[in-house]
């Protein structure tokens, strides 16, 4: 068995359904270990994958923990074991961190974010020696790249990657929200408005790929035009600085959930 999914809720459901639709794996190379033995059936056959309990942990090659991270210290425990290589999804949860808990050093650290869920992912990962030589990392950046873009990242900025883009779905849908209401504020009905919004963000988003935003802002942003009063307006309501907090903000409370580790 290749790879044990212990934890399958949208973020796993979604990078098992990637790496299975991709062909990187077959259903029965894949487990998967729920709360109980009638969650991980339940689990199991939604994907035509093997159910398992705690105690068939060592048929396995790797385990990817896509559970809570306050729920990682209880379960840690039951879940080391020497021969493993452990990938998780934890936010906060550092590779040292793991390490010590499982007792085991083969551990890579990944970052994906909500767009996994359409696999469009932006996946950081990173990894301790152990786990880079026993091929672990090279089986994490396989095995993400069937859901989106991998960067290897240095731990340090894992925190910052977390605030800005692993919470960037967050915020952006935020933006198309109060984009909506704004045209609901001028006369357009509201399910027109939400779609207009949902478009926008994609289009700039594809506009984006190979060009600077200044390029993109510039080129609608005509001399005395609708777009530059626009843009003066969020520019006096310091829509910069509320993202630079807001990235902050979120750094920081990556830096906390470690720390209580």
């Amino acid at each position: 068995m290749k790879l044990v999914f212990v934890g399958l809720g949208k973020m796993g459901r979604s990078i098992l359904k990637g790496a299975l639709e991709r062909g990187f794996l077959r259903p029965e190379e894949v487990g998967v270990l729920g709360r109980t033995p009638e969650r991980s059936r339940e689990l199991a056959e939604a994907f035509g994958v093997r159910p398992l309990t705690r105690a068939d942990l060592g048929m396995a090659e790797r385990v990817l923990i896509a559970v809570q991270p306050r729920d990682f210290p209880a379960l840690a425990p039951e879940i080391a074991h020497p021969r493993l290589g452990y990938i998780s999804i934890m936010a906060g949860i550092s590779t040292s961190v793991l390490a010590r808990r499982l007792d085991n050093r083969r551990v890579v650290r990944a970052m994906p974010n909500l767009a996994v869920v359409i696999g469009e992912s932006s996946t950081a990962l990173t990894a301790l020696r152990e786990a880079r030589e026993a091929g672990d990392l090279a089986f994490a950046r396989a095995l993400f790249a069937t859901v989106g873009d991998v960067y290897e990242i240095p731990e340090h900025l894992f925190d910052a990657f977390t605030g800005m883009s692993a919470s960037a779905p967050a915020y952006l849908a935020v933006v198309a929200e109060a984009l909506a209401d704004a045209g609901v504020k001028m006369g357009m009905p509201r399910a027109l408005a939400l779609r207009l919004a949902a478009d926008a963000l994609a289009a700039t988003g594809e506009l984006l790929k190979g060009r600077h935003p200044a390029q993109v802002k510039d080129e609608v942003a005509s001399p005395g035009g609708t777009t530059i009063h626009g843009l003066h307006a969020l520019e006096a309501r310091a829509v910069r600085a509320a993202f630079y907090e807001a990235v902050e903000a979120a750094t920081q409370r990556g830096h906390e959930l470690g720390e209580s580790e």
